[in-house]
């Protein structure tokens, strides 16, 4: 998936057609599913979309068996929802939801230059986030670091900076 434009955070993957009245299925990218309940304009980017994004109104969104489904206003039949599979579905960077102390929009992670607190050594800068680990793991160079807070142990996203405290070997275990 490309990275969000400036400006713009992608909240939603859309997938395939889902009954006949163009409903589309969708992958949510947030952890908070009430998060889509509260939803009513968005932004489509992608294949078929204008290069500024197309805006729209969400009538519906739902979930089927842990699947959001979501209902575009306009979008009334299979062939109008199935021209929207693989769109990014965005909203304005002002329109995040609030976060919980401790919690990080992924976004805001890339880009923050890692150190190691106990030396001071700038081990590199996070250039992507993968879901490959149970906290998930900060992709800094060929390395990759567990986004646990025993390891991220000072964040700051609005100075760009994490400290991290790596256990022993973990610099030449995890390397891709």
């Amino acid at each position: 998936m490309s990275q969000p434009e400036t400006g713009w955070v992608t909240v939603a993957l859309v997938g395939k057609t889902r009954g006949n009245r163009g409903e589309v299925t969708a992958v949510a990218l947030s952890s908070h599913p009430e998060r889509y309940q509260d939803l009513h304009e968005v932004f489509l980017f992608g294949p078929g979309m204008p290069a500024a994004g197309e805006k729209r109104e969400i009538e519906e969104a739902w979930y089927h068996l842990q699947t959001l489904v979501l209902k575009f206003r306009g979008t009334d039949s299979i062939d109008d929802a199935s021209a929207l599979y693989g769109v990014e579905v965005r909203v304005p960077a002002s329109q995040r939801i609030a976060l919980d102390a401790g919690e990080y929009f992924e976004s805001d992670l890339i880009g923050c230059e890692v150190f190691d607190r106990r030396t001071g050594e700038s081990l590199g800068t996070v250039s992507a986030w993968d879901d490959g680990g149970g906290s998930g793991l900060l992709v800094v160079g060929d390395l990759l670091i567990p986004f646990a807070r025993t390891i991220c142990v000072e964040i700051d996203p609005a100075e760009k900076r994490i400290a991290v405290e790596l256990p022993e070997g973990l610099k030449d275990l995890n390397r891709p």
